[in-house]
């Protein structure tokens, strides 16, 4: 195993986070999803999109003491923090699934990052109405029904 250099803590300011309902919404609704079997990993990514933002969702199926939940949250946030440079901007929301508190640190961080990879290879969706407007069509007036 490797040993990542350590990166400072400022890394992982709050505007990389998901915080707001709307925003966990907008995710579910237009990312892609990716799973492997304790976790699900839902990712929009944007092209205008400044950087990478996670969300992190565990319930209480998963495990129903706060520690164990925590301990998922922490692994997830800390390999983010990590990994978040090399992945496409947009966001991402990790929801672990039942049995995920039962893994070891070293496969739920396994799982997680090839989630990751995976996630790497994604293509941005485009901003609705991406084509330009053409002069001519400025220029016409609206045609009568």
């Amino acid at each position: 195993m490797s040993i990542s250099p350590p990166v400072p803590p400022s890394d992982f300011p709050p505007s990389a986070r998901l915080r707001v309902s709307a925003e966990f919404q907008a995710v579910f609704k237009a990312g892609r999803r990716l799973s492997s079997p304790q976790l699900r990993l839902f990712a929009h990514v944007r092209a205008e999109a400044n950087a990478p933002r996670l969300g992190v969702a565990v319930s209480k199926k998963v495990d129903k003491r706060a520690v164990g939940r925590n301990r998922i949250k922490r692994l997830v946030r800390e390999t983010f923090r990590r990994e978040r440079h090399q992945l496409p901007p947009g966001d991402y929301v990790l929801i672990a699934q039942p049995g995920a508190s039962a893994l070891s640190s070293d496969e739920l961080r396994a799982q997680w990052l090839q989630l990751l990879e995976r996630a790497r290879s994604l293509k941005p969706t485009p901003p609705a109405g991406t084509m330009p407007d053409s002069p001519v069509a400025r220029e016409r007036p609206a045609s009568e029904s």
